[in-house]
C-alpha cells in the first residue's frame, strides 16, 4: 500500500492502531483540542492564514474559525465536516481523527466512520513546457510571415484610403468674433504626414502646413471685417489622394461703428467777465479721445464788433535786452494762442486752465472721436484787468526775487527769496507791482496775460516797476 492510500483511508489505520475506542463508549483521549492542534500543525508547516487560503481554496474567514473553534461561524456541519477533512490533510493530520474529535467536543455519539474519500490535496505543479529549437524557429518564422501581412495590409489601406480630416478650433462651423480680431488659430487633426491646405478669397496662395506625427495640425490665418471663409482640405503627398469630405469655416468680424462724440462744457459759462486771464475749460464727453480748446479775438472789452474773417496776426518781436516792451492786443478776428489739445480722462472729463489778455475771446471746444467725427461748442468771454496782474516765471536758471505790490513790500520777501528753473509766482495789486530779481534773463513776465518775456539778460540784478497802463520801466530800487 503506497503513501497516497494512508491518506485516503486513514480509518484503517485507526482500527489497526486501536484508536476507535472512543466509539465503543470509551472516555475520550485528553489532549490538545482541534482548534489547538490545527494551529500548531499550521505553525509547524510555517505558512499562515493567507497562504493557507491560496492553497486550500478555503476563505481565511473560515479557517480561522475552524482555529478559534467558533464553528457558529460556519456555514453549517456539513461544510464545517468538509473543510475540517481539508485542512487536516494540508496540515499533514488525520482527518478522520480530527473529525472524530470535532464531533467529540461537540458531545456527539461517534460510531466507525466510513471510509471516505477525503477532497484532492493540492495539485502537484505540472510539468515545465519545454521547447525544443525547431519549435522556437517555426515559431519566429510564423510571427515573421503575421508582422509582414500585417505590413502589407497597412501599406495597401494607407495607398487606397484618403486622408481623415477633422477641424477642432474653432469648434463650431460658424464662428463671429468681436470687432478688434485680426487673425485667428485653425486647429485640427488629420493622418501623421499629409499636407493641409486652407484656402480663401482674396488669398494668391493658400495656407499649407504639414500633420505631425502626433496628427494634430495648426494654422494662424488672417482675418478682415466681414466675412472670412476658409476651405480646409488634406492630401497624401505620396498618393495624391485628397480628403473626401473637405471642411469650410465661416469667421464673421463685425465691422467697428464710431459713434459721434457728445460734448458738455461746464466752464467758461458763455458771457462771463473775468478779471484777470486764467480762464478754466472744463466739461464732458463721450466716445472722444482728446478735446481741442482754440480761441479767436473778437475786440476790446466792451466792443460790440464783428470779427474781420480775413484779419491776419501781427508779426511779434522779441523785446530786445534793456528796452520795455509795450503790451499791445491781437488784431480783432484773429486767432490768440495756438490751439492745445488734451486728453480725456477714463470717465469722459477734461480740464485745462487758458490764459489771455485783456479783451472779448472766443473760445471754441472741440471733442474728436476714433473716426474723424467732431463735436464742438463755442463760449464768448471778456477778460477785463482790474488792477495788476503780474506771473512770473524763472526758466533757465535760479532768481533771486524781492517784490513790491503798490509800494509796500510783499509778506515774505523782506529778505527776498530764491527760486529755482520752472517755478511760477503771481502777485495782484491795485496800482503797481516792483520785482528787483538777481537774474533778470532768467526771470519772466506777463503782465494782464501779456507775456513781456525777460527783461534784461542772465546773471544781471535788475529792478522793474508795472503799473499799466504804463510801460514797464526800471528803477533803481534794492
Amino acid at each position: 500500500m503506497t503513501t497516497r492510500d494512508h491518506v485516503q483511508h486513514p480509518a484503517a489505520a485507526d482500527l489497526r492502531a486501536g484508536r476507535l475506542g472512543a466509539d465503543r463508549g470509551e472516555p475520550p483521549p485528553t489532549g490538545p483540542s482541534v482548534p489547538e492542534r490545527l494551529v500548531s500543525a499550521r505553525e509547524r508547516k510555517g505558512v499562515d492564514l493567507s497562504r493557507a487560503e491560496r492553497d486550500t481554496k478555503i476563505r481565511v474567514r473560515y479557517l480561522r474559525a475552524l482555529e478559534r473553534g467558533d464553528y457558529r461561524d460556519l456555514p453549517g456541519a456539513v461544510y464545517t465536516k468538509g473543510f475540517l477533512r481539508n485542512y487536516a490533510i494540508y496540515l499533514g493530520l488525520d482527518p478522520e481523527d480530527v473529525v472524530r474529535q470535532w464531533r467529540r467536543e461537540r458531545g456527539e455519539q461517534t460510531s466507525p466512520a466510513p471510509l471516505v474519500v477525503p477532497a484532492r490535496p493540492i495539485e502537484a505543479p505540472k510539468r515545465p513546457l519545454t521547447f525544443s529549437p525547431s519549435i522556437i524557429v517555426a515559431a519566429l518564422m510564423t510571427l515573421g510571415v503575421v508582422a509582414f501581412g500585417a505590413y502589407l495590409a497597412i501599406q495597401l489601406l494607407r495607398y487606397a484610403k484618403p486622408p481623415e480630416l477633422a477641424v477642432t478650433n474653432p469648434a463650431q462651423a460658424v464662428l463671429q468674433l468681436d470687432d478688434g480680431t485680426t487673425s485667428y488659430q485653425l486647429e485640427g487633426t488629420s493622418t501623421a504626414g499629409a499636407t493641409i491646405e486652407i484656402s480663401a478669397s482674396g488669398l494668391t496662395e493658400p495656407y499649407r502646413t504639414t500633420v505631425q506625427s502626433d496628427g494634430t495640425w495648426s494654422v494662424l490665418v488672417d482675418l478682415r471685417r466681414g466675412r472670412n471663409e476658409f476651405d480646409i482640405t488634406a492630401k497624401n503627398p505620396d498618393t495624391g489622394k485628397v480628403t473626401d469630405t473637405p471642411r469650410s469655416i465661416v469667421i464673421t468680424v463685425p465691422f467697428l461703428v464710431t459713434l459721434a462724440p457728445t460734448l458738455t462744457v461746464s466752464q467758461p459759462v458763455d458771457g462771463t467777465t473775468y478779471q484777470n486771464g486764467a480762464i478754466p475749460v472744463e466739461g464732458t464727453t463721450t466716445n472722444a479721445k482728446s478735446v481741442t480748446v482754440s480761441v479767436a479775438y473778437l475786440g476790446a472789452p466792451g466792443s460790440t464788433g464783428t470779427p474781420a474773417p480775413s484779419a491776419t496776426p501781427a508779426p511779434s518781436k522779441s523785446p530786445k535786452p534793456g528796452t520795455s516792451p509795450t503790451p499791445s492786443h491781437p488784431p480783432t478776428g484773429t486767432s490768440g494762442p495756438s490751439p492745445t489739445t488734451m486728453d480725456v480722462d477714463t470717465d469722459g472729463s477734461f480740464s485745462s486752465p487758458l490764459q489771455l489778455t485783456a479783451g472779448r475771446w472766443a473760445i471754441t471746444i472741440t471733442a474728436t472721436a476714433d473716426g474723424g467725427q467732431t463735436a464742438s461748442l463755442t463760449r464768448t468771454v471778456t477778460v477785463a484787468y482790474s488792477g495788476v496782474n503780474l506771473v512770473i516765471h524763472v526758466k533757465g536758471g535760479n532768481a533771486w526775487i524781492k517784490v513790491w505790490v503798490d509800494g509796500t513790500l510783499a509778506s515774505g520777501y523782506a529778505s527776498g527769496r530764491t527760486y529755482h528753473d520752472g517755478d511760477t509766482i503771481t502777485f495782484t495789486g491795485k496800482t503797481s507791482i516792483e520785482v528787483r530779481t538777481g537774474s533778470s534773463g532768467s526771470t519772466y513776465f506777463t503782465l494782464n496775460g501779456v507775456s513781456l518775456g525777460a527783461l534784461g539778460r542772465t546773471g544781471i540784478p535788475e529792478t522793474w516797476l508795472f503799473a499799466p497802463p504804463s510801460k514797464p520801466v526800471q528803477t533803481n530800487r534794492a
